[in-house]
């Protein structure tokens, strides 16, 4: 495996590289006692990822099963799609690929630094910035990608209340029945969250998609997104988002407003919006994730539709 991430590198840089140290970063939650167990491990998903390096160039290296190689194909895509916007800094891809059993996508490294409220709002502003950039005429992506590790459909669509509860809510919500767990009729709450964005106009924009703090990070005052699931959607699912697993700091919410203030009616949208990815949460790990999700969509179904 490492030989063939070393081949891919020097075809990308176009001279050799030679993998001199390496660095096992983190995992997606084994138990296994090092990574050499890891890698054997036969387990649908491995999310590993690793530091190697020349001792001249760095590289950030995920790795998964073979059969994973689409995950890092669109999250490849996704990198490509925000770097070409040029309003806010991410990795930049190195090369991808497949050993004998494993998947693999390279990145440059990143020395993160220590967050600074001033980066806090300067990522509020080029969100914002990124957002403003519509010239996409629909909603929906060049193709389906991943939440995580559950498939994220993306069919083109130009109603947007009709794509996000069809194909974020509505779908999650199939992949939980099909797993026995119930949150009353599909049809019924779909079409409830269709209702509430109903009068919501919105213009598509390229979001983020997964936009919590854990895939935001600061490099040399340049504040940077990361693990994206990208498509052309409305800016307030990054803004919800934010605001789900622990708000980001108030300087960025600063920075957004000052640029591209929320649209009346915010707060409600938020409910639908986290609701997508607290479903997701509780298709990949269930447990406290089915109570919030029934906490949520019970204070969606009272909500007033206008």
């Amino acid at each position: 495996m490492w030989q063939c991430i070393e081949e891919a590198i020097s075809e990308a840089i176009g001279k050799s590289f030679c993998i001199a140290e390496k660095q096992f970063i983190s995992t997606g939650g084994s138990n296994a006692s090092s990574y050499a167990d890891l890698l054997d491990n036969k387990q649908p998903q491995l999310n590993l990822s690793f530091k190697i390096s020349d001792k001249k160039q760095n590289f950030f290296v995920k790795i998964n099963n073979k059969n994973c190689l689409d995950n890092f194909q669109t999250e490849a895509y996704s990198l490509k799609q925000l770097n070409a916007q040029a309003n806010i800094a991410s990795p930049t891809v190195t090369a991808m690929g497949t050993s004998l059993d494993k998947s693999f996508l390279v990145l440059d490294y990143i020395n993160f630094d220590k967050a600074k409220p001033m980066l806090w709002h300067q990522l509020g502003q080029q969100l914002a910035q990124m957002h403003y950039e519509t010239g996409h005429g629909q909603f929906g992506w060049q193709h389906d990608n991943y939440i995580g590790q559950t498939l994220q459909p993306n069919h083109w669509s130009s109603n947007w209340g009709t794509f996000f509860s069809e194909q974020r809510i509505g779908w999650q919500l199939q992949l939980l029945s099909e797993r026995a767990i119930f949150f009353g009729n599909i049809e019924h709450i779909t079409q409830v969250c269709h209702d509430i964005l109903l009068h919501h106009a919105v213009t598509p924009c390229l979001v983020h998609g997964d936009l919590w703090q854990g895939n935001t990070g600061f490099c040399q005052e340049q504040a940077m997104i990361f693990d994206p699931a990208c498509y052309y959607g409305d800016r307030e699912v990054d803004i919800a988002m934010t605001e789900l697993f622990g708000h980001f700091p108030v300087d960025f919410y600063h920075g957004y407003q000052a640029e591209y203030p929320l649209d009346e009616g915010y707060s409600q949208r938020k409910l639908v919006y986290n609701f997508y990815h607290i479903l997701n949460h509780a298709n990949i790990f269930g447990g406290i994730y089915i109570d919030q999700a029934k906490a949520v969509l019970s204070r969606i179904m009272s909500l007033p539709l206008h």
